[in-house]
């Protein structure tokens, strides 16, 4: 069928997976349809095969997308309520996980009926495959109060859970064996033990991917910020290592051998490093690379992308929502497509052995930015010289943790000797990728982009990234010009922003590029929040920020790095008496009254009352009135204190919805 057919049919598939409204379905569809008519006019007999291919594998997208059974736990909350105390088995699918506090743990389960996220307080000592007897409260799962914080609803139904436990009270029933799950344990706690935490931890990453190994966190922000993440997670290149060491071993072997030394390394890597979407899209790629370099046939690496890409979707069509699934195949894609033409590009200007080593990142890192952009807003800038500098040591420490590993299990001993050679390699890795992130600018935070405009983004790239498609460049330099013009104008406007979480309220204030925060409570969960919403704004930091609530001591430097001038309430004061303000250019804020939290806010030409409570709605009546674009009360008011607001358009009028403890406004 060819790469052609093969991409047809991913984008069909792709068409009925998104979360896309019945018409738009219908309209993407028809010009995919169209789109192959005219491309396959002298090919009749491939245009009839895709035409009956095509709406099947759009149907598989449809019915496929995970949903809860009919048994599933989350049926045994009543209908209208929120949480139900049960009392329940289970039996645990991973060792529980701790948050970034410490102090609670949480871990998925497989209950009667199906998937549910436990959580435990404090941290239980029990391990993935035991059954459990649990008695707490089962609660439905919160949706993320706005597009750019994640939430526990979209994080535990891509794996299948629909529900979240409370344990309160737990019994261990029976220790059932986990043989792959103790390797891991074995090999993780080996390479600990020798390197630390710190560098055992990225040579533990480097053998079972970063997905199934203890970490800390800050080693993890270290590498995400220099542009490295990929190192650390399991995917095609820790394969490669691994299957270009075997098979040269085995080259001298009979083909049975040798296929049976291929297949078992394969295998190892799959069950060692977990069915995640990237490492089986590099297994699939592997066995069928050395099934058609074996079979003595010249392998098409786009055909052979498009195809392990295509069958895993129709096995799983929830992958494609997966961010780790799209980095992968659109990083290997850029591989293939783009790093052997770069490559030339650049020996015109630099030695080969340059050349060749600076294609391979800045192709991946080039076929990323639509998704980066999309999903973080945030461009690692360091990213090709970080993999430039960071490319001598990573081969053979991969390489080198492989055998540890192994070691590990067959003689330990032997453990301790090869760390002599590999734990200082680790920790020379480890502080320069600190020394990287830590550099001025080293994560460029331009804003998430929204999906059409990625898209828009995405084609605008094509051309200048594919050969085949330059005479399209015009074209693409005004809609890339367009692109960046449109993202440029709404980073710039004036917007007001609240979010509601429960009872954790954030008002985000930007203008001409600039930002002001005002939270309405100080713990580092607030924080955590604030900073995840000034990111995927393109925020660097907050001209100032205000806190209604005292900040909380163990929280300083937190919110620190997220403004130079933080201003707090104190023992129950307002953070700003009356008449005080805090002022960047274009954003401020006023204090109404000493004797209630009531602020006046502008943002350019925009001007907001701000009432968190009652008192200051009442302390704003007795003042003179006051002209405001909108308010803003942290309350639902009484119908007569409705008929007593100011005569604003309803869009303009914001309090908390009836029944609702989360969402976000706009102005």
């Amino acid at each position: 069928m060819g790469a052609l057919g093969l991409g047809a049919l991913l984008l069909a598939l792709a068409i009925g997976v998104l979360p896309l409204a019945g018409p738009l379905k219908l309209g993407l569809m028809g010009a995919l349809l169209l789109a192959l008519v005219l491309g396959l006019r002298r090919r009749p007999r491939l245009l009839v095969l895709l035409a009956l291919l095509l709406p099947l594998c759009c149907a598989r997208g449809l019915i496929a997308q995970p949903h809860p059974g009919p048994a599933d736990p989350l049926h045994r909350i009543p209908e209208g309520a929120q949480q139900q105390a049960v009392v329940i088995t289970a039996q645990l699918l991973e060792d529980p996980r701790p948050d970034p506090s410490g102090q609670r743990c949480s871990a998925l389960a497989r209950l009667p009926g199906g998937r549910s996220e436990l959580q435990f307080s404090p941290c239980p000592a029990v391990r993935q495959g035991w059954r459990l007897q649990l008695e707490g409260t089962l609660r439905r799962l919160s949706a993320a109060p706005h597009p750019l914080l994640s939430g526990p609803a979209e994080r535990l139904q891509r794996r299948e859970a629909w529900s979240a436990l409370q344990v309160q009270r737990w019994q261990v029933l029976e220790r059932a064996p986990t043989p792959v799950a103790d390797l891991r344990r074995r090999m993780a706690a080996a390479l600990q033990k020798t390197g630390g935490e710190q560098a055992g931890g990225v040579l533990s990453a480097l053998v079972l991917g970063s997905a199934v190994t203890p970490l800390p966190q800050e080693v993890r922000e270290a590498f995400r910020a220099a542009g490295l993440s990929h190192a650390l997670a399991a995917s095609g290149f820790h394969l490669s290592v691994l299957l270009g060491a075997v098979l040269l071993v085995a080259r001298p072997l009979p083909a049975p051998l040798r296929w049976g030394m291929a297949l078992a390394a394969m295998a190892s890597f799959l069950l060692l490093a977990g069915a995640q979407p990237s490492v089986v899209r590099a297994v699939l790629m592997g066995a069928l690379a050395f099934a058609l370099q074996e079979g003595g046939r010249r392998s098409r690496p786009l055909a052979v992308l498009l195809l392990c890409l295509l069958l895993m979707l129709l096995l799983r069509p929830a992958w494609l929502l997966d961010v780790g699934f799209q980095l992968s195949a659109a990083a290997t894609a850029g591989l293939i497509l783009s790093a052997r033409p770069l490559e030339q590009q650049l020996r015109r200007h630099a030695p080969a052995w340059a050349a060749g080593a600076a294609a391979v990142p800045v192709a991946a890192s080039l076929w990323t930015i639509p998704l980066q952009l999309l999903h973080f807003g945030v461009l690692p800038v360091y990213a090709v010289p970080a993999n430039l500098l960071v490319a001598p040591l990573l081969t053979p420490l991969t390489l080198g943790a492989m055998v540890m590993a192994a070691l590990a299990l067959i003689c330990p001993p032997l453990t301790s000797v090869v760390g002599w050679v590999l734990v200082p390699l680790a920790q020379l890795l480890v502080w320069l990728v600190r020394r990287l992130a830590a550099l001025p600018l080293a994560q460029c935070q331009l804003g998430r982009m929204s999906p059409w405009l990625a898209l828009a983004l995405a084609l605008a790239l094509l051309p200048w990234l594919v050969p085949q498609l330059r005479r399209w460049r015009l074209w693409a330099a005004l809609l890339l010009g367009g692109v960046a013009a449109l993202q440029l104008q709404l980073l710039r406007a004036d917007q007001l922003l609240l979010v509601e979480d429960g009872s954790r309220q954030w008002l985000l204030a930007r203008h001409a590029g600039r930002a002001a925060l005002i939270s309405r409570r100080a713990d580092g969960f607030s924080c955590r929040r604030a900073a995840l919403l000034a990111q995927g704004l393109g925020v660097q930091r907050f001209d100032w920020v205000l806190s209604l609530d005292p900040l909380s001591p163990e929280q300083p430097e937190c919110w620190a790095s997220l403004s130079p001038t933080l201003l707090a309430g104190q023992n129950g004061s307002p953070p700003l008496a009356a008449g005080q303000r805090l002022l960047s250019s274009g954003l401020a804020v006023e204090a109404v009254s000493d004797t209630s939290q009531a602020l006046l806010l502008a943002a350019g030409r925009l001007r907001w009352g701000l009432l968190p409570d009652r008192q200051a709605w009442w302390s704003w009546r007795e003042q003179p009135a006051r002209g405001v674009d909108g308010l803003w009360l942290g309350f639902r008011p009484r119908p007569s204190e409705q008929a007593v607001l100011p005569p604003l358009p309803p869009e303009r009028l914001w309090w908390p919805a009836a029944g609702s403890a989360s969402g976000w406004r706009q102005a």
